[in-house]
Order: C-alpha cells, then structure tokens, then sequence
C-alpha cells in the first residue's frame, strides 16, 4: 500500500503533542480527551482529532485518548523507538552547547563525535566525547554507523563541509549554519535558523503592543 503523504503543518505539531503527552505521564495522568488535550495546547479538539486520524487516530468514543499508549506511538512515528547516532560539526559555543543537552540521549539522539578545525581543541572532551579533527571525518562516519550531522559552522565554511558528508552515509543535516545547503535527494536537512525565531518574536511584540500597527 501506498504511504499517505502527510503534511509539513502536521509533521511540525507531532513533537509538540509528543512533549505534552510526556508531560502528562509525569504528572501520572492516564487518559485525556482531545477537549481537554486542546486546552491545554491552544489547538482546537477538532484538529487534534484530524492529526492523529493521519495515522489511525488512537483514541476511543467516550474514553479519549490513552495517554501512554498515544505518547509511544507517537514516539514511534517519530522514530524516537530507535537509536540516532549523530555528530557535531563545529565546536565553537553553539556547538558545545549541544553537546551539553543531555535530554537529547533521552530521545534516543546519541552523540558520537564532535569534529572542528582548530587544533587547539583536538582532545578536549565535552561529557566524555573527544573532539576530533575534520580529516578524520569520513572514517568515523563509516565506522560508528552516524546517521545525522549536526552543522554549528560558519556559512562560509557550510557548503565545503556538506559537500563531504554527502560522500558519506550520513542520512540527515540538522543545519544551524545561516545558508541553504545544495545537497542530493536522499540526504534530510533541516534548517535551524535561530535570527529567523528572534525576528518573528520582535514582529509579535510590535504588533501585540500596536506599536507596529497603522
């Protein structure tokens, strides 16, 4: 059977549900119903009900939602029922901010390298991981099965430093380089571009205190 296309406004909201559903199961709630669910995520009950009815729908008339049950298949649309071995490219702050978020091993994302330029840095350890020079790059692709690099360098220096992992197995770019990378098909980017979210914050302040408005 064909897969159903499903679209990028309701791929963007799984993560959202999936932080909320953990959410719950902290506080040893065990089942909701999309009404309440909408409440508390400002989504109304109805596009709660349209989201998940993408894949299957989960719920059950008169019950609501399981909420352990949602928050692991959700989980697993995800891919988060999986291990993710990545890399980051640039241990500059940005870098090394994100190899100090320890919450991302809880989802499954697990570093297994940090690689920079600067010879400076090489062995330095960052929560046990050794930074690594980039002319060793391709080897440990290939020997420690990395399936995402992660991309905290300058845009200048972005598109050489693509051009290599695209000679890897690497499946997917989390890109926080300030430029749009030309890459194959079969390899995933996904542009984080943190200006972009200050900048839409600074519109909404305007326009909420009329300050922007005609």
């Amino acid at each position: 059977m064909e897969e159903r296309e499903i679209s990028q406004a309701v791929i963007q909201r799984l993560p959202r549900y999936y932080r909320y559903l953990g959410d719950l199961l902290d506080n040893e709630v065990e089942r909701i119903s999309s009404s309440d669910l909408s409440k508390k995520m400002n989504v109304t009950a109805s596009q709660i009900r349209q989201d998940l009815n993408n894949f299957g729908g989960f719920g059950q008339q008169g019950y609501g939602y399981n909420v352990k049950y949602l928050y692991t298949e959700i989980g697993k649309i995800l891919g988060l029922d999986e291990k993710h071995n990545f890399i980051i490219i640039g241990a500059g702050n940005l870098g090394q901010a994100l190899a100090n978020y320890g919450p991302f091993e809880a989802s499954g994302f697990v570093l297994k390298g940090i690689f920079d330029v600067n010879p400076h840095l090489e062995g330095i350890t960052i929560r046990g991981v050794a930074i690594r020079m980039l002319k060793d790059l391709n080897q440990f692709i290939e020997e420690n099965d990395i399936e995402i690099a992660v991309l905290t360098i300058p845009k200048t220096n972005a598109g050489e430093v693509a051009d290599m992992l695209a000679d890897t197995k690497i499946k997917g770019i989390w890109n926080f380089a300030h430029t749009d990378l030309k890459l194959p098909k079969h390899i995933i980017v996904e542009n984080v571009h943190l200006s972009d979210s200050l900048m839409r914050l600074s519109y909404k302040i305007g326009h909420s205190t009329g300050r922007l408005t005609e």
